[in-house]
């Protein structure tokens, strides 16, 4: 685990599965109180995470998953000629570190974009546990299975679709995955600036800032800085959809 936050006490980290409100989004869907109870032994600690620091580097021991309790994360690699390729921006209620599962140590870096904290999950005891619990090995699979999805929709980003078509559909995943967190749909303000947007999205600086200027003039989009207001999410999701068909 890379030291890049000051330690807390011990009293501070405990956190606990039965009370946290995003247990709806996170690993503990549908289970029972006593299977609640044996979860909270295992996700026993809570780490901060402060704005630019790393959760862990690419190389690291992978020793835990990371559930995000709150703020927000973006992965990355670097490519031989030392430039940053952003990989999947995360928020609270989804997990971190699977990359590590296959090869025991992590194959990108988990950046905070703002102060965030994690719960730390040891994975030798998750897996434990999912033993024991089918409900909990079931979620563990769901979770990774939509992990494989994203990455194939960044995929379909990436090789079929126009600049404004891959700004539209990104928006409108950002706005939905915020909506089941109880925010609101249409009014957002972005972690990420516009060049790690573009890094995500395989676009240039220029034209990230080039489809927001044209989506405000086109009244898609009211655009403040990182304030974004969605004015009329049928037509982003048209330009969606034109780009399946």
């Amino acid at each position: 685990m890379t030291p890049t936050s000051p330690p807390l006490r011990a009293a501070a980290l405990k956190v606990a599965c039965s009370s946290c409100n995003l247990r709806e989004l996170c690993l503990p869907v549908g289970f029972s109180e006593a299977e609640l109870e044996r979860l909270d032994t295992m996700v026993a600690m809570r780490r901060t995470v402060r704005r630019g620091d790393v959760l862990f580097r690419t190389g690291d021991p992978f020793e835990a998953v990371y559930a995000v309790r709150t703020g927000f994360f973006k992965t990355r690699v670097s490519s031989e000629d030392g430039r940053d390729q952003v990989t999947g921006f995360q928020m609270a209620g989804e997990l971190l570190g699977l990359d590590g599962i296959s090869n025991d140590r992590h194959s990108c870096d988990a950046v905070a974009l703002e102060d965030s904290q994690v719960c730390v999950i040891p994975y030798g005891q998750l897996e434990h546990l999912s033993h024991e619990f089918t409900d909990l090995q079931r979620q563990f699979h769901k979770i990774m299975s939509r992990e494989i999805v994203r990455d194939q929709g960044v995929m379909l980003l990436l090789g079929s679709m126009r600049a404004e078509e891959r700004l539209a559909a990104f928006l409108l995943n950002l706005a939905q995955r915020l909506q089941a967190r109880g925010f609101s749909a249409s009014s957002l303000v972005l972690r990420m600036t516009r060049e790690e947007i573009g890094t995500y999205l395989g676009l240039k600086l220029e034209t990230v800032s080039r489809c927001f200027s044209r989506f405000q003039a086109d009244g898609l989009l009211q655009v403040k800085q990182r304030q974004i207001r969605i004015l009329d999410q049928d037509a982003l999701q048209k330009l969606v959809n034109a780009a399946a068909c």
